[in-house]
């Protein structure tokens, strides 16, 4: 008896535990999807989406303990520009790729937000960084 009690209890007491893995939407006053993705100890965690007013993508990303992580993409509205940037605890680091069209147009190198590179030309961001992939 005892053991099917400790059963009974753990499930129910885990199911609204802050630990517990979570996918959650945020809405706008005008009922629109704002965000969407998963919270664990409420903090944001994994693959995130965010939108505008009007249900258009802004961004998407990487969470991490409640920080922007890894590659997060963002749009321009309405824009044939897209850019792909590498962040570490909330920060720029690493590439920042600038997109039109799906082709590279520009390139920028970041450490703790800082610029410390920048390219216009696709050959030159190779040559310069022939181990990055993209």
């Amino acid at each position: 008896m005892h053991l099917y009690l400790f059963i009974f209890l753990s499930f129910f007491t885990n199911i609204d535990s802050p630990n517990s893995k979570q996918y959650i939407k945020n809405y706008y006053e005008n009922g629109t999807l704002k965000s969407e993705g998963w919270i664990t100890n409420n903090y944001k965690t994994d693959y995130w989406y965010f939108y505008d007013k009007n249900a258009n993508i802004k961004k998407e990303g990487h969470f991490v303990n409640g920080s922007a992580e890894n590659w997060w993409i963002f749009y321009e509205i309405g824009s044939p520009y897209k850019s792909k940037i590498q962040f570490k605890n909330n920060k720029k680091n690493g590439f920042a790729l600038c997109y039109k069209n799906n082709e590279l147009i520009r390139a920028e190198k970041y450490k703790n937000n800082l610029k410390t590179g920048s390219w216009t030309s696709l050959l030159a961001f190779k040559l310069d960084n022939p181990d990055v992939s993209f």
